[in-house]
């Protein structure tokens, strides 16, 4: 049985490389090349998720690559993987901070594209979900996640 064939091996390098695109995601010089690792480490860590992983695990994976063609610019491929967390989440009766994630990512995408009008309505479906969030923790983190994309869209308006 080679290492990809083990279930804890498939979890290990999803976990490892959903940690290291954050690391990536941080930077705050990132560069052409790390942009390009931070893509292909996403794209790696929510394959390992869909082999092992349940339905949550692959919408967060969608939703990290979502956000990480929203850093690279590069809205076409963000608005692809946040209709993915959007349809994961309605196909598995994902709800909570998952489902307000899957409208900010589409806020955000729709931001990064300059599409004022529908990243604000996303916007609003994303804060009207704060409410569903249960955990105040989650619900801070979404609060500044959703601030950046107000502040995005008031550099576009």
């Amino acid at each position: 049985m080679s290492a990809l064939d083990s279930a804890d091996e498939h979890r290990r390098f999803a976990v490892m490389l959903f940690n290291d695109v954050w690391r990536l995601m941080e930077l705050e010089d990132r560069g052409p090349d790390e942009d390009a690792l931070m893509i292909h480490e996403a794209h790696a860590s929510l394959y390992h998720w869909l082999q092992v992983g349940t339905p949550q695990n692959a919408a967060r994976g969608e939703w990290q690559c979502s956000r990480v063609y929203c850093l690279a610019g590069r809205p076409e491929p963000a608005l692809y993987h946040a209709a993915r967390v959007l349809a994961i989440c309605a196909q598995n009766g994902i709800a909570d901070w998952d489902i307000a994630y899957a409208y900010e990512a589409h806020a955000r995408a729709f931001a990064v594209a300059g599409d004022v009008v529908a990243a604000r309505e996303w916007l609003a479906r994303a804060v009207a979900a704060l409410d569903q969030v249960t955990e105040e923790d989650d619900r801070e983190l979404l609060r500044d996640d959703l601030s950046t994309v107000e502040s995005l869209l008031s550099r576009l308006s």
